[in-house]
């Protein structure tokens, strides 16, 4: 019997690249493997339903699911090392599979502030498994301190804010999603967590974390000289490739200094042959540049144009337009295109939490973000797709 199709992280882009497999028809063996011991779920509604209580279920699939489409589960291992030369992996308890192509989509893993490990009311959130542990421990709190004003920071003040809880959101960008959306969109978002109660520092960061004789966070010194009560603290500045067990295989990585991951071409094609790259982890080239995107709809469109490949089918000639949204309170952000805080923003439409702005560069749109304007946002997807004066756009709005 030949080897199956081995796919490592049984996370959405995992299970979409499995769910592709056997769309596109093909009938060998489907491997899924997972150091988690919870069959895939669904990421989005950790830091809103289900850290707020209002759903426990974010299972993706239901079990005969997985026996319907005869794609093996192989979960709580985790895989150790890959030789891509013999075609196999070594997983951490010892064992070994072989593999006939491999797909490489094991995501991310939270940043963490060093010493703080032994500190009860300290959460990461990225797997279930932290969110469970937060919404236990959010139940007993009243003040919240989130440290990252990135998304998942954002989210989650908006859930606790929904819970009745005191929240404190410090954030080192002078705006919250500054790196990413840019200092006067940051400044929209900023404006609608403060109309929500939110103590919003930016600017600062957190030099010490203050801990009770019992172990457990009271409080944290800024780097601005306040104090900040708290019984609960969230880290959320960020997340790294989960590529450690790829040293020594010889697969091509990004440079960490540019978002590190797994370089890949425009179709998942790794350095290596019979080796590909899906999701979070997974450094695409788009044009010229190469990048990672880490949202829940590329998973999707990636693990598409990988099983496309990999079974030999034609590329699509259509351009591709990333898509992404935020749930923040009643407002849902969305964004088409490629946002760069360096890129020039004209905002055409405001209203209280509401807004539409288009980004470009060099005269051309490169994306269009809005806040609560679905309607507007997504009609613009044909625009993105070729290259637009963002004057025409303008010109057709005055």
């Amino acid at each position: 019997m030949s080897a199956p199709i081995v796919i490592v992280g049984a996370g959405l882009a995992g299970l979409r690249t499995a769910e592709e497999l056997r769309r596109a028809g093909y009938e060998g063996g489907v491997l899924l493997v997972g150091d988690e011991a919870r069959p895939p779920y669904d990421r989005p509604p950790l830091s809103k339903q289900f850290v707020r209580g209002e759903t426990d279920d974010t299972t993706l699939r239901p079990p005969e699911f997985f026996t319907e489409k005869n794609i093996e589960l192989r979960l709580g291992t985790a895989v150790a090392r890959v030789d891509t030369a013999a075609r196999t992996l070594t997983l951490a308890d010892g064992d070994t599979i072989a593999y006939d192509q491999l797909v490489i989509a094991t995501g991310l893993r939270p940043r963490r502030l060093p010493g703080v490990e032994e500190v009860t009311g300290v959460h990461v959130l990225r797997a279930h498994d932290d969110a469970e542990s937060l919404r236990a421990d959010l139940a007993a709190a009243q003040r919240a301190l989130i440290v990252g004003a990135g998304f998942i920071g954002c989210e989650l003040a908006a859930s606790f804010r929904a819970a009745g809880k005191d929240v404190t959101l410090v954030e080192p960008q002078p705006a919250p999603l500054a790196s990413v959306l840019g200092e006067q969109i940051g400044g929209y978002v900023a404006r609608m967590h403060r109309d929500h109660g939110v103590d919003l520092r930016c600017g600062v960061g957190v030099d010490t974390l203050r801990v009770d004789v019992d172990g457990h966070v009271r409080g944290a010194l800024l780097s601005d000289g306040s104090d900040i009560d708290a019984d609960l603290v969230v880290i959320g500045i960020g997340s790294v490739p989960a590529t450690d067990w790829l040293a020594g295989s010889g697969i091509e990585l990004a440079d960490p200094t540019a978002g590190g991951g797994v370089l890949a071409d425009e179709l998942g094609r790794t350095s290596a042959e019979g080796v590909w790259a899906v999701g979070d982890v997974a450094a695409w080239r788009y044009g010229d540049i190469r990048k990672r995107v880490e949202h829940w709809t590329s998973a999707g469109e990636q693990a598409k144009l990988v099983v496309t490949a990999l079974l030999g089918g034609a590329a699509p000639t259509a351009a591709r337009v990333p898509y992404f949204w935020s749930d923040q309170y009643d407002v849902k952000i969305q964004a088409l295109g490629t946002p760069h805080p360096a890129d020039e923003v004209t905002v055409v439409s405001e209203d209280g939490h509401k807004f539409l702005a288009y980004y470009s560069r060099d005269g051309i749109l490169t994306a269009v973000l809005g806040a609560g304007m679905t309607a507007q946002v997504m009609k613009l997807r044909a625009k993105l797709a070729a290259p637009t004066p963002v004057a025409d756009l303008l010109a057709a709005t005055s």
